[in-house]
């Protein structure tokens, strides 16, 4: 542990009164992003932030506090506050202590690094970036081009009266690029890496994303996009790649199984879930092939972890096996509320917020179908690619997305481009019209580090694996 931190706790220790029980979670970050565009070096960015977020209980109640003045008399001031909220909880019941977690397990966790952020210098991380944007510009009618590489450095220490000390430190890594062609009165973008595309380690994870060699496609493809016939309107068969089915997942499972929308915490602001306590068990959510786990230890995926920040231990475990809805993500407070089962995932953006209930890796486990294989499995389709636009309902029901890429299939075979593709649905039985899964070969881990939710919002990363996935009879429809 860091030699500030260790001060920070001895003085807080030394200000806290005797209460049943208390936590302290100490936060530190910083992030870094830099960027070329059109050739141009960018301003690069450099955020820095840190602070506390004290939990106390005491008779019966619960409260909380945070600052960033770790100082004896900042924490003095904070534990102030954080008893005058004890007070006003014990007279009007408004948080019940027995629900509030006491972590029993110390342990440690920090990303797996190859290749640290250090070992490339400023000079060439941007000269990366300036080949890239070279590789870009193929042609006149590319009329903005960008790459971006950004990292974040998270660490993170949970320390409790009781005695337990839970240490974690998280390394990210985000590569990006785009291009956007225009042609008369049309404008196509194309993308690679991006906000789907955060991982866990350290520059070795470029590679993952074919980060730069893939540039020059992204370019072209973006040009075709302006050539390619509009998406037809029509009911047909659905591939969808990886970097989609990301935000499928996320948005028509991770959002309408965190338990706290369930209790209807989030009404007011986030929103609600289709998804009902009398679900768990027994609900028929999609096709006997859709498995989905929550998964903390995939190294390189972007929300793995020991422990949540309510310090509860985190193991795999099954939220959806052969299509039957089986538990709720929702950490241990909220589980103690609904008397139920969940996972691992009570997570907190940064050290100015309490934990809730939130998504962290979700994994749609392969199957055994090879790519060509889910192709020729269709006789009339669309392959969507990479996620352009999104809309969804307050229950996390009725959704509508719309892709970068689409491309026809007939009879088994991958034909032309068609741009502006999207496709709608309805989460309750979308996923029981999931006909094909991919095989472990074909699986990609991806994630974002932009989920918000909350009341204060939180923005907070999130990770989702998958492989590519049919769906039947799906309603698609252009942009015109």
């Amino acid at each position: 542990m860091p030699a500030d931190w260790q001060s920070v706790i001895n003085d807080f220790k030394a200000v806290v009164p005797a209460v049943d029980f208390w936590s302290l979670r100490l936060v530190r970050e910083e992030a870094e992003t830099l960027c070329v565009r059109e050739g141009v070096v960018q301003p690069p960015s450099l955020a820095q932030g840190r602070g506390v977020h004290i939990s106390l209980v005491d008779r019966g109640a619960a409260a909380w506090a945070a600052t960033s003045a770790l100082t004896r008399e900042g924490l003095r001031d904070a534990v102030h506050e954080a008893l005058g909220w004890l007070e006003v909880s014990r007279r009007h019941a408004l948080v019940a202590a027995e629900h509030q977690p006491r972590p029993q397990r110390s342990g440690r966790y920090a990303t797996h690094i190859e290749t640290p952020w250090e070992a490339w210098s400023l000079a060439g991380k941007l000269d990366l970036l300036q080949d890239i944007n070279r590789a870009l510009k193929v042609d006149e009618c590319i009329v903005d081009w960008q790459a971006r590489l950004s990292r974040r450095q998270i660490d993170i220490a949970l320390v409790t009266g009781d005695g337990v000390v839970i240490e974690q430190a998280f390394h990210h890594v985000l590569p990006g690029y785009a291009a956007v062609a225009n042609r008369d009165a049309q404008t196509q973008m194309r993308s690679g890496g991006g906000w789907g595309s955060m991982r866990q380690g350290g520059l070795e994870q470029l590679a993952a994303f074919d980060f730069p060699d893939s540039a020059r496609r992204v370019a072209e493809e973006a040009i075709a996009l302006v050539e390619a016939p509009e998406c037809p309107d029509t009911t047909a068969d659905l591939l969808l790649m990886p970097d989609q089915m990301m935000l499928q997942i996320h948005e028509s499972i991770g959002h309408p199984l965190e338990l706290d929308r369930i209790l209807g915490d989030e009404r007011n602001y986030a929103g609600t879930s289709f998804v009902t306590p009398d679900m768990f068990g027994s609900y028929r959510y999609g096709s006997e092939l859709l498995n989905v786990t929550f998964d903390p230890g995939v190294a390189p995926e972007m929300a793995s972890y020991a422990f949540d920040d309510e310090g509860t231990p985190a193991e795999r475990d099954y939220l959806i096996r052969d299509g039957i809805l089986l538990r709720p993500l929702g950490g241990a407070t909220s589980q103690a509320r609904a008397g139920m089962d969940g996972v691992a995932n009570a997570r907190a953006s940064d050290w100015h917020r309490p934990a809730i209930a939130r998504m962290a890796n979700l994994t749609l486990e392969p199957g055994t179908s090879r790519l060509d294989e889910l192709v020729a499995s269709i006789g009339h389709g669309v392959l969507m690619a990479t996620n352009r636009s999104w809309s969804i309902d307050d229950s996390r029901n009725k959704f509508q997305f719309g892709c970068e890429l689409g491309r026809l299939i007939v009879d088994g075979e991958l034909k032309g481009l068609v741009r502006n593709p999207n496709y709608r649905g309805i989460s309750a039985t979308f996923w029981r019209s999931l006909a094909g899964v991919g095989d472990p070969d074909s699986l990609e881990i991806r994630g974002t580090p932009s989920c918000g939710k909350g009341e204060p919002n939180q923005m907070i990363h999130v990770g989702h694996a998958s492989p590519p996935c049919v769906f039947r009879n799906v309603e698609i429809f252009g942009g015109e």
